[in-house]
């Protein structure tokens, strides 16, 4: 197999000095700051587009050559060290500008601290391009009178403008062994037209920064790096790491509109335990490919075989997840501190790979070998990751969506007090990403969080689900469930250009509603699903009156829910009466303020946390 190399890399040469401690938060062990002596020069327009310069002040120009920096190197594990905050980057070359982040939810609050290799002012910027032209900025520092902070936006090269509108929220300041730690909040969405939108997109961080409170021309101390703030992904390849191909075998793909391959198989034999740290997507025709899983089986399937899926095989029982991807998605990489486990006491277990193909055009003649490269390494992260497969069971169920529904919602439950049926004990499952599965009539996913017959929180939000693009999402900050929580899935369709009842199914034009949760450490239970026992609810949705859909969906929601829990050797639970929760309203973002020094704030969740994400089971 061929090595992958590492891309560990230090720029600038360097005699280390002394190890300290500077990265906030952090200890010894998981951030090390060597401090070493700067060798050569330190070039004016070292980083590219960067904070554009403003007309300096003779007199406040500041040398462009420190003797000194801080070289900032974080170990592995550090990445979830902080729930709140779970990410980080480096903004420059040079590790000396720290910026973490961490939010409640998509549509609520942003949490920064930017820690800077200075004791002068500091400055950070969302801008549209990388320099200061229309870039949303805070500026701010610990002067001999205080703190002093202020949201500013640019309309050019020159000292950026205060903005009317107050959006950020300075949290703390501090300075410590010659660094300036400032943390701030805001909304994600903007509250006025100065403010940048934050989306799901790769943002261009800008930031600068001087050697005294005297805000003036930076000189060399700025610079840009562009980030995903809402769908972070480490880019780390770690040593002596290696790949290994799973893929179809230039299969041919029947021309209906849907059809699931599976290929049941041995992986390459891995005599110790390794840890699968990215998933990368090898497609083919892109066109047709709608998902692809790889499902661990239990140890009674022993027979290797490549065909359709789901015509009574034994292999149809792997529904353990081990890695997927979903249209849209691209290369998903697992946090710092935690992987998928591969090899070792599983060496000789069977695995199964499925593609649904989606080919509405009929294509025909079609040969396809898409697959999955796994990269992993022998070099094993802290924790085991599990994927937990939650929401409506999959399959044909009855839950029937009626025909001119402009909103219909579906509702499934997971109730983990439950867990301890399969499993003694439960530890707390810290959730750090998800992945929502809806068909073409998907519209929003909203998942909640329950804790005492209470909702504290929102696991998964999406209120503009788009069906081509279905990706792995890391949340935003690592939530926590905890034995006797209860998980509550609720899906909305549109079906108003429909003129016949939507099934559930596996058919692109049935539908589902699933949440797939990515979780540490690791628990023997796969999936956590429900349906409700319609046998009381008398109402037909292929013959329904447009003002009896609303009814017809409470009577749904109020049925009682049959709960389906199964774990890795596919050992059945059921549970019935369960109850479907009222969800809270979603969070609406930008509130208005009470105070003169006006700022934004959404919806905070309380710290109970839990997160989710990845495909799962026999569908989607």
């Amino acid at each position: 197999m061929d090595q992958l190399q590492s891309q560990m890399h230090l720029s600038g040469g360097f005699t280390p000095a002394k190890i300290t401690k500077c990265c906030p938060d952090q200890t010894d062990q998981q951030c090390r700051c060597v401090l070493g002596w700067w060798e050569g020069v330190w070039q004016l327009h070292s980083h590219s587009a960067q904070f554009e310069d403003f007309q300096p002040r003779g007199d406040n120009m500041c040398s462009l050559l420190p003797s000194f920096s801080l070289l900032l190197i974080c170990t592995a594990g550090s990445w979830a060290m902080n729930v709140t905050m779970p990410f980080m980057e480096y903004l420059d070359q040079d590790r000396l500008v720290c910026l973490k982040w961490g939010f409640d939810n998509p549509a609520g609050d942003i949490t920064f601290q930017l820690a800077v290799n200075t004791t002068g002012w500091v400055g950070f910027g969302l801008s549209p391009n990388g320099d200061m032209m229309g870039a949303d900025i805070v500026l701010g520092g610990l002067g001999p009178k205080g703190s002093y902070f202020t949201d500013r936006y640019s309309t050019g090269n020159s000292m950026p403008k205060v903005d009317m509108q107050q959006s950020y929220t300075l949290l703390s300041m501090s300075e410590n062994q010659n660094q300036t730690i400032m943390t701030f909040q805001r909304s994600i969405k903007a509250c006025d037209d100065k403010d940048f939108q934050i989306t799901a997109q790769p943002i261009k961080l800008i930031y600068a920064y001087g050697n005294t409170d005297d805000i003036s021309y930076h000189g060399g101390r700025r610079g840009t790096k562009e980030v995903n703030l809402l769908n972070y992904m480490p880019r780390t390849i770690p040593t002596n790491s290696s790949y290994l191909n799973v893929t179809m075998n230039n299969i041919t793909v029947p021309s209906n509109t849907t059809y699931y391959h599976c290929k049941v198989m041995k992986l390459p034999k891995l005599g110790e335990k390794h840890h699968i740290y990215q998933i990368e997507p090898v497609i083919e025709h892109r066109d047709i490919v709608h998902h692809m899983l790889l499902y661990r089986c239990p140890l009674y399937v022993t027979n290797p075989y490549d065909k359709p899926c789901y015509i009574g095989d034994i292999g149809d029982a792997c529904f353990e997840v081990v890695a997927s991807w979903g249209v849209g998605g691209g290369v998903y990489e697992l946090p710092e501190n935690a992987a998928i486990p591969v090899g070792g006491e599983d060496s000789e277990r069977l695995y199964r790979f499925e593609i649904h193909y989606n080919n509405p055009e009929r294509k025909e003649g079609i040969k396809d070998s898409s697959g999955l490269r796994l990269h992993y390494t022998a070099k094993l992260r802290q924790h085991d990751v599990g994927i937990m497969t939650t929401g409506l069971l999959p399959g044909n169920v009855k839950y029937d969506i009626p025909p001119k529904a402009n909103q219909f919602h579906t509702y499934a439950i997971c109730n983990t007090a439950h867990f301890s049926k399969l499993l003694d004990p439960v530890p707390d499952l810290q959730v750090f990403a998800v992945l929502l599965h809806t068909h073409l009539a998907g519209r929003k996913v909203r998942v909640g969080h329950f804790r005492n017959g209470k909702q504290i929180d929102f696991l998964a939000l999406n209120e503009n689900y788009n069906f081509e693009l279905q990706q792995t999402v890391s949340l935003g900050s690592i939530k926590k469930i905890k034995q006797g929580d209860e998980i509550s899935v609720e899906c909305t369709y549109s079906t108003a250009n429909r003129t016949s009842v939507t099934q559930m199914g596996l058919a692109t034009t049935d539908e589902m509603c699933l949440a797939f949760l990515f979780y540490y450490p690791a628990i023997n239970i796969t999936s956590c699903v429900s349906i409700p026992d319609t046998k009381g609810v008398q109402m037909d949705a292929d013959i329904m009156p447009q003002d009896k859909i609303a009814e017809y969906e409470r009577l749904l929601k109020k049925a009682p829910q049959t709960q389906v829990i199964l774990d890795s050797n596919h050992n059945v639970t059921i549970y019935q009466n369960g109850i479907v929760r009222d969800l809270m309203e979603t969070p609406s973002g930008c509130q208005s303020r009470n105070t003169s020094n006006r700022h934004c704030t959404s919806w905070i969740v309380n710290l109970a946390e839990i997160l989710l994400l990845l495909l799962s089971t026999r569908v989607m």
